[in-house]
């Protein structure tokens, strides 16, 4: 995950993901990276621990869902709560503006995968019509 600093004279500028320097490119990297979208699809149904969301979100590992979760919380999307218990108990849910975000990003999701047919059918095609695998 890439971290960057935004000068405060950038804040009075226009926000255009398409521009380099942009603020908005690396929060749109955060939420479309392939953990960034799985972990803010998986709270989106609500509240969980860390193993809980690490085998929610399968394959991903222990150090990519911390710094997954660590950009996300940055970014405001996603909101960690630690317990004083014994264990410590720590818990991730979406903020506002992550569950927003979630709805969005799910509802991309259920279209892949309502139309997954129609993908693998065109990847068939495409291998077949360049003597592919």
């Amino acid at each position: 995950m890439t971290t960057t600093q935004s000068a405060p004279e950038d804040r009075d500028l226009p926000f255009n993901v398409f521009a380099k320097s942009c603020p908005s490119r690396v929060t749109l990297e955060h939420v479309t990276g392939r953990w960034g979208a799985l972990t803010l699809g998986a709270l989106y149904e609500g509240s969980l621990r860390f193993n809980e969301l690490r085998r929610r979100v399968d394959g991903v590992s222990e150090k990519m869902l911390s710094q997954t979760l660590h950009a996300l919380e940055r970014d405001g999307l996603v909101h960690r709560e630690a317990q004083l218990t014994n264990p410590p108990r720590v818990d991730y849910e979406l903020t506002p503006l992550g569950r927003e975000v979630a709805e969005h990003l799910l509802a991309l999701i259920r279209l892949l995968e309502d139309r997954m047919d129609t993908v693998l059918e065109a990847r068939e095609r495409y291998d077949a019509a360049r003597g592919a695998r």
